[in-house]
């Protein structure tokens, strides 16, 4: 068997530009006379051959592109991918299982095959055990699941017994492929007429006659949720079900999801919400691995026991540490004391947008703090940070905000043309070690902004925002298109930022769990969303929370292991206690 997996990107590997196949001719295997990296008869790439290869780890460092990573394969690793794309490519070794009557949730970082793992279990790939070259046959692929709770599901898949509807993870790519009404691409799947039911339980009524390319990001994801659900189907599959939508329409979206699931129909979730996972899901399938090199997918846990052994880095069952620390969650409430700086205060905010009305009671920051601010989507939260930032005025009432402002904003599409590297020029010189290095920056330099994914482009927006000359930064849903592991680091990099430049940072996101580790102190918007919207506080995160879980009907414990946020199933014991002792945030 290999020990070791090569990875090239061919994007970047430039043989002609780096003195001809540079990697090959510093190989101490190639220089020992015996081929490990040579080009690529088709692509005249580089190509590494796995079994010669040492893992001296001489080419991924000296490439000037940055296209080679040399990863150990785990020792307990014994079979071969159940699928590979093809030589010094991205390999998957199992799949998630599905259970009839159950909703299964898949956690783990971002590039580890979860998009790859869905379309096998799709039937849109056929698993290659490996073999790109020469595809085996079905009964090579079945005996590959011998013994295992996938063998039954993969006979089913085989026997066309499987019937599967799936909602892609970028949603914000419908508008190119279809031009009409909400009303007019949901007919279109609707073969029980089961719209009108449908439309109601995910609040789509008040846009259903929108075209499609006028909807909100939110108003987009909830349509592609019905789409995928009108289907009849025995295996649903979501792939990241909540991005845009707010905490409100994230819990009914979870109570949506979990009543289609019946005992004939099993359904997949990945959620990178560890909140609303832990509330949809019966059981979860972790996924671990090397980012964009190879993924595994651990056994079936229950859903407390497998986001608890997620957060603590090591999967008992399969004796693997997946990272070098455990998350906690330790955090005293209101833990900065003594004399606050105040940095600028509001009163009797007021102003008039089109239908919409914003007003807020008084309110003050102060410096270095962490304020996060929760509301529903349309209820004036982005209006309110444009009005610091300077960029609208309000009509009425009093904003003392002389301070400088750096702003990222919610929606990050750029076409530009400018290289990362030049676009973080600032943080580079500045905060190389504070940001470029935590969020791994520096092998996006040589991309264009345009070509980045959602995530990518995320983590370049907060850099650049962070690293301004500012006293106030507003960073509006920074948790967007990052995964879970993506989404603590970015919290303690605002935390480090704030506390070493003593600075004030307000976070606007719809990740309870996110923004209940980040924040000092909670402001609350309550409102009619679309009509009218009321900030209040800034409060203490107890206050805060317990307004705001109020108005969602939902109370939060913590959980004894891993002491993270957890949603009391309704009437339950604990449920009851905290909403007779008038306690929905946990002690």
């Amino acid at each position: 068997m290999r020990k070791r997996i090569a990875i090239i990107d061919r994007n970047k590997c430039h043989p002609n530009e780096c003195g001809n196949y540079l990697c090959a001719k510093l190989c101490p295997v190639n220089r020992a006379g015996v081929d490990c990296i040579t080009p690529d008869p088709i692509t005249t790439k580089a190509r590494i051959d796995e079994f010669l290869c040492t893992g001296c780890g001489i080419c991924p460092k000296r490439c000037p592109f940055g296209a080679i990573e040399i990863i150990n394969l785990p020792e307990t690793l014994n079979r071969s991918p159940l699928h590979r794309y093809g030589e010094n490519l991205f390999e998957l070794y199992s799949l998630p299982t599905p259970l009839f009557g159950q909703v299964t949730g898949i956690v783990g970082r971002n590039g580890l095959g979860k998009s790859t793992a869905f379309k096998v279990l799709s039937n849109i790939i056929q698993p290659n055990l490996g073999n790109w070259q020469k595809p085996p046959e079905f009964k090579e692929i079945l005996a590959y699941f011998k013994g295992t709770e996938m063998q039954k599901f993969i006979e089913q898949l085989h026997q066309n017994k499987i019937t599967f509807s799936y909602k892609p993870q970028q949603v914000d790519l419908i508008p190119k492929q279809f031009s009409g009404t909400v009303r007019e691409l949901l007919q279109k799947v609707d073969k029980d007429n089961n719209l009108q039911k449908i439309s109601e339980q995910l609040q789509l009524t008040n846009f259903l006659d929108n075209p499609i390319t006028t909807i909100s990001g939110g108003e987009l994801q909830r349509a592609a949720i019905a789409a995928a659900s009108l289907k009849s189907a025995n295996l649903y599959l979501f792939d990241e079900p909540t991005s845009f939508l707010d905490i409100k329409q994230r819990i009914n979206t979870s109570r949506f999801i979990r009543n289609l699931t019946t005992p004939q129909v099993a359904t997949l979730v990945v959620e990178h919400d560890l909140i609303i996972l832990d509330f949809m899901t019966d059981v979860i399938n972790i996924m671990y691995g090397a980012e964009g090199a190879f993924g595994i997918v651990s056994g079936l846990k229950t859903s407390r026991e497998g986001i608890n052994a997620f957060l603590e880095g090591f999967l008992k069952e399969e004796n693997m540490r997946i990272r070098d620390r455990a998350i906690s969650f330790d955090k005293g409430l209101d833990n900065k004391k003594g004399i606050r700086t105040p940095l600028l205060s509001w009163n009797n905010l007021h102003k008039q947008l089109g239908n919409f009305t914003l007003n807020s009671e008084s309110g003050s920051l102060n410096k270095n703090e962490i304020i996060g601010i929760l509301g529903e989507n349309g209820i004036g939260k982005t209006s309110f940070i444009k009005m610091l930032a300077g960029l609208i005025k309000p009509d009425s009432g009093e904003l003392s905000c002389e301070v400088k402002v750096a702003y990222k904003p919610q929606y990050l599409e750029t076409e530009s043309d400018v290289l990362v590297s030049d676009f973080l020029t600032r943080a580079n010189e500045k905060y190389t070690n504070q940001l470029i290095k935590p969020l791994n920056l520096e092998s996006l330099f040589a991309q264009k902004l345009s070509e980045l994914s959602g995530g990518q482009l995320q983590r370049v927006s907060i850099a650049y925002c962070l690293s301004q000359d500012a006293q106030l930064f507003l960073l509006d849903e920074p948790s967007a298109y990052l995964d879970v592991e993506q989404r603590l680091l970015i919290s303690k990099i605002i935390k480090n930022i704030a506390y070493e430049r003593d600075l004030t940072i307000l976070v606007v996101d719809h990740d309870l769990l996110f923004l209940d580790y980040l924040s000092d102190r909670l402001m609350v918007f309550t409102g009619i969303p679309a009509k009218s919207g009321t900030l209040r506080g800034p409060f203490s995160m107890a206050d805060g929370m317990n307004l705001f879980l109020q108005e969602l009907n939902i109370t939060l414990r913590r959980d004894l292991l891993s002491h993270r946020p957890r949603v009391n199933k309704p009437d339950s014991v604990k449920d009851r206690e905290q909403r007779v002792e008038n306690k929905w945030y946990y002690n």
